[in-house]
């Protein structure tokens, strides 16, 4: 058995876990949601202050759950790609400290990977190939896992990521931070069809453009308020969903058919959208295919995920050096310079 404590401070949520063999043993999140509520984003610099003053705490906790000593770890995973540089290094700081002092394996871990390991924590019998349709706050993209630590991606977004068009259109329709949440509560009470939104048509069948989205609803808004109207932001809500929904909806089928994979895993915070994960999973279940959703407390950042990540690399005799550094632009593609060996 494999037992991996892992940190992830890629953004704004302090993290630390305990996996063993793809089963969570304990995992301690603290999210800074309502620090940065206040100015309706995420400010890097308070955020890699707070890691600073959150991280020991939940450590500590994480191994307070789990009833386990050092002596029971073999090895130290870490999020060190992409992110923001000041948070990341908060993170592969203590990481590297601990793995100095309990004389353990760094293995420095890529953000994306751990989220496509956060399936794992959902179905443990998982293997590739299968498609991974991942939608975050800051990226979105469509990749073929063709095997543990192998990926090609097939499209990602040429602009806006899905969760920063939620973000952007929650604020221009006074929903408030995080946005994504919001829109999806409001969308399950709005009527989808009300409001015609573009798609937006790309020359890559796979790759995703929301900002023509993004303004369209800006325009809209502006009209509506121009004429004195009151904008029905339940119907607006559900419609920017609808339109957004159908955008991934299609191209992860396309994907999936072309890769011949009767399995998709969908992941990253947008992952716990729960119109997306209906329409998905009634779209698979049509064609006979499947659908594969984290746990919704395992689809936003966590440490978990990066764990069940690192215990895989760990197998695979992949080591990260003390010198390993971070990075806030990585491709999945390129993960091989996070390591000291191929693996």
């Amino acid at each position: 058995m494999t037992t991996v404590f892992a940190i992830e401070t890629s953004c704004d949520e302090s993290a630390a876990a305990i996996v063993r063999d793809r089963r969570v043993i304990a995992s301690v999140v603290a999210s800074q949601i309502d620090l940065h509520r206040r100015t309706g984003g995420i400010v890097p610099e308070v955020a890699s202050r707070e890691h600073l003053l959150t991280l020991n705490p939940v450590i500590a906790e994480c191994f307070e759950q789990s009833g386990l000593t050092w002596d029971a770890i073999d090895g130290i995973a870490v999020t060190a790609a992409p992110g923001l540089v000041g948070s990341l290094l908060m993170g592969v700081t203590a990481a590297k400290t601990l793995a100095l002092i309990n004389n353990k394996p760094l293995i420095a871990v890529h953000h994306h990977e751990g989220h496509i390991y956060s399936a794992y924590l959902s179905d443990p019998m998982l293997e590739p190939p299968f498609a991974c349709l991942l939608v975050s706050g800051g990226h979105t993209s469509l990749v073929a896992v063709e095997g543990h630590g192998h990926y090609r991606t097939l499209g990602q977004t040429r602009d806006d990521a899905v969760g920063e068009a939620y973000d952007k259109v929650a604020r221009l329709l006074d929903l408030g931070y995080p946005g994504g949440p919001q829109i999806d509560k409001l969308a399950q009470v709005g009527n989808p069809r009300a409001f015609a939104l573009p798609g937006g048509r790309m020359d890559h069948p796979y790759d995703t453009s929301f900002s023509g989205l993004k303004t369209a609803v800006l325009r809209l808004v502006e009209k509506q308020r121009a004429l004195g109207l009151t904008v029905d932001r339940a119907d607006l809500a559900a419609s920017f969903q609808h339109t957004v929904v159908e955008a991934l909806v299609k191209r992860t089928l396309a994907a999936m058919e072309e890769l011949n994979t009767q399995t998709v895993v969908v992941a990253g915070g947008v992952a716990a959208n729960r119109g997306l994960r209906v329409r998905l999973d009634t779209a698979t279940r049509a064609r006979g295919t499947r659908a594969i959703f984290p746990p919704f407390e395992y689809c936003t950042d966590n440490a978990a995920m990066i764990a069940c990540a690192g215990a895989e690399r760990l197998a695979r005799g992949c080591r990260s050096s003390l010198g390993v550094g971070v990075y806030s632009r990585l491709r999945l593609e390129e993960s091989a310079v996070l390591y000291d060996s191929t693996c």
